[in-house]
């Protein structure tokens, strides 16, 4: 099923996961956006002399003449002076021996005995889908069997594929649907795959290139959201309408279940997996970012038309599965006595029987210090991460048919606990620990019997030994305590001199939590760094009141909470702002973007990669509408000139000393607009400020498309840093 949950795994912005951790750390989720890369301009009636929208609009061409030629000689400036740097090669070289490593860990899905892989080195730089049995993965030498090689594929068509998943029909997985990018783009190509003669289906399943997606209802049907054509997709970019596609029959002939409106998010639907086998169609109205409408479409004994019938759900809140006939549902806020943050159940058969929601059960309720991480349902149990104060713990919990039990389980804490792939129907699950200095170990889980084996774990790849990591608390401006971590070396002098990276994003209620990097490690840390990452408001770490406090024109208190641990690090004399770097990525670019316009002061170097920085015309940008309830509306009166407030691009100044920004983007992102990069770089350039600017061609919203592209991407970076914050 792509529950709810799934939805907004989709729909974030989780590019701040993957820039502050490297490679070895679990893949953070991803999202679709619309599937065109073209601009759509609308004029703001902004006139302050010098910093008019009009002067920039054509960087908003994506692949406009004139942008692209700003772009090629911003790349070819910041790639003279960074690539003519020593440190760079040497970087370079460091992370290619990371992340083309044999010995990094293999995640894996468990479906059918069998467990798939997704592996790229090397050798095999677009990746191999790749499969063994359990037996076989468990030892030090796995005989895998390819099931589809997408170097191979791309060569073969002349293609620069990017792989996006697979779903696989269940019981068999033998039909599977396979999702394809053209260079690392969210919209994607999806084309019908059987495993077992390892080949695309003649005349099977296959769409155009489309933001959207599909998910099984039987062997032969498909519910199906994705561009259709006029007035089928939403303001964002997003699918509109759901239809049923029949094997067989052209894609034309798909029959429209149910549609939404043109302001939503977008309108999903799924099927949902029950314990007896039945797929129901389940359909997801995001009205916008947090606020959902969920139905179910009865068939009918002919099986050929449908009833709907809407969950009586709070909108704001979350499906995260089904466990022995209890959906599990996550609430984003207070519904029939249940608080915040709880984890609740019902029986799902009862309200297909009637349509209704009888007794509500609590599964977990977190108090102000703790919060959910993620979940997973196998067979026998409901597992979960709990975390507190941004510490994991794993936890099982049971429905005994009239309450819900729980047991800690015995994994390692103080850093991060992941569930990881699970499958309702078997008791095999995976779960990874970690932290900022221990290499990520993967168990293996047997539900039904409590057994636990360590599968894979990663090598050290840097001397953790010789360093410490800390946990601090600093007050924020309204006197909020706001956690953060220092990772350094056990011999680091107090004496202001430090070169340091401060990582945040605050956002979507996306947590940060302790991860290991063997590319912060090898390449920051090793070389005398600090790293330091802020939990500020705005992310997930406390639960949905953490995020909900800086929501929309709440927002500055996400920028005051990542000035006080600034602030911080150089009361406590760990640096001094001639030595502070700051990175974040997507939506913490835009933090970043913030940071530079209200505080240069305090930071002599910025990475602001992949961000959004005009906050007026975002929300026409891509798929910039969908964040509208967490950022607000840019032609709302109030929220309006917030956002006007804090929006960085029409807050440089020019009689203002800025530190140099290093701007990364992607002219195949598809999701936040390189425009956004762009325009801030040009207005920088037009005001004389100084600044660095990389935009690769391919890459989507992780500005990388390949390993090799990721490699150079972090040696920039670093051998960026390096050149700023290490100078007496």
């Amino acid at each position: 099923m792509l529950s709810l949950t799934s939805v907004k795994k989709i729909l974030t912005l989780s590019i701040a996961l993957l820039l502050s951790s490297g490679l070895n750390s679990n893949e953070p989720p991803t999202m679709p956006s619309s599937n065109k890369l073209e601009n759509t301009s609308k004029t703001i009636s902004y006139t302050t002399p010098g910093q008019t929208d009009s002067d920039h609009l054509y960087l908003e061409e994506v692949l406009g003449e004139q942008a692209l030629t700003d772009v090629k000689n911003w790349n070819a400036r910041t790639l003279k002076r960074l690539m003519a740097d020593p440190l760079f090669e040497k970087m370079n070289n460091e992370v290619l021996d990371i992340v083309n490593s044999k010995d990094k860990i293999p995640y894996v899905s468990y479906r059918g005995g069998e467990v798939h892989n997704f592996w790229q080195d090397e050798q095999h730089v677009r990746g191999l889908w790749r499969k063994t049995t359990l037996a076989s993965y468990l030892t030090e030498s796995p005989v895998w069997q390819t099931v589809l090689d997408i170097d191979a594929l791309a060569k073969s068509e002349n293609k620069n594929w990017v792989y996006k998943g697979n779903n696989c029909l269940s019981p068999d997985y033998e039909r599977c649907l396979i999702a394809l990018s053209d260079g690392g783009k969210d919209a994607t190509v999806t084309r019908e795959f059987n495993t077992k003669t390892r080949s695309f289906v003649k005349n099977g399943f296959v769409t155009s290139e489309s933001k959207g997606g599909m998910d099984w209802i039987d062997k032969d049907s498909i519910i199906i959201g994705i561009d259709f054509g006029d007035n089928t997709m939403t303001d964002s970019g997003y699918p509109m309408v759901a239809k049923i596609w029949q094997r067989g029959s052209p894609l034309s002939s798909a029959i429209e279940i149910d549609r939404g409106e043109k302001s939503d998010v977008g309108y999903w639907g799924s099927a949902l997996e029950l314990r007896d086998g039945r797929r129901e169609i389940i359909t997801t109205r995001a009205i916008s970012f947090y606020d959902t409408e969920t139905f179910w479409f009865s068939r009918q004994a002919n099986g050929s038309t449908y009833k709907k019938v809407k969950f009586p759900l709070p909108r704001k809140s979350d499906i995260n599965g089904e466990h022995k006939g209890q959906l599990l549902l996550k609430l984003n806020e207070a519904w029939r006595g249940f608080n915040t943050g709880d984890l609740v159940s019902f029986n799902v058969y009862d309200f297909m029987e009637n349509g209704e929601i009888n007794d509500v059960n609590l599964v977990f309720s977190p108090d102000e210090k703790s919060s959910m991480g993620n979940l997973g349902v196998t067979k026998s149990k409901v597992l979960l991460s709990i975390y507190r104060n941004v510490s994991g713990a794993a936890f099982e919990f049971d429905w005994n048919g009239k309450k819900w039990t729980s047991k800690k389980l015995p994994f390692p804490e103080n850093g991060s606990v992941s569930i990881g792939n699970t499958n309702p129907k078997e008791d095999i699950a995976f779960i990874s620990a970690e932290s900022f200095l221990n290499p990520d170990t993967l168990y293996t889980f047997n539900t039904a019997t409590g057994d636990k084996t360590i599968a894979k774990s990663l090598p050290s790849w840097f001397d953790a030994d010789s360093m410490v990591s800390e946990q601090f608390f600093v007050s924020s401006k309204d006197g909020t305590q706001v956690p953060y971590f220092v990772v350094r070396a056990k011999s680091t002098t107090m004496d202001g001199k430090n070169p340091t990276l401060l990582y945040g994003y605050g956002g979507f209620e996306i947590s940060l939590n302790p991860s290991y990097s063997a590319v912060r490690g090898k390449l920051w840390l090793e070389r005398g760094g600090v790293y330091v990452l802020a939990n500020i408001r705005g992310g997930g770490e406390y639960g949905p009141k953490w995020h909900q406090a800086g929501l929309k024109t709440q927002r500055q208190r996400i920028y005051d909470d990542f000035i006080a641990v600034a602030e911080d690090l150089i009361a406590q004399n760990i640096t001094s702002a001639k030595h502070l770097g700051i990175e974040g990525g997507s939506n913490g670019g835009l933090l970043m973007g913030a940071m530079v316009t209200q505080r240069p002061d305090l930071f002599n170097a910025v990475i602001c990669a992949v961000p959004l920085l005009d906050m007026l015309r975002y929300h026409i940008l891509l798929a910039g509408a969908s964040w509208m309830g967490e950022y607000g509306d840019p032609d709302d009166t109030v929220e309006g000139n917030f956002l006007r407030s804090i929006s960085p691009y029409h807050n440089l100044n020019t009689e203002i000393n800025y530190p140099e920004v290093f701007f990364i983007t992607s002219t195949k992102d598809d999701r936040v607009h390189p425009g956004h990069a762009r325009k801030m770089a040009k207005r920088m350039e037009d005001q004389g400020h100084k600044f660095l600017y990389y935009e690769n061609i391919d890459g989507g919203h992780s500005a990388a498309a390949n390993l090799k592209e990721t490699a150079k991407r972090l040696a920039l970076q670093h051998t960026y840093l390096m050149q700023k914050l290490t100078g007496v």
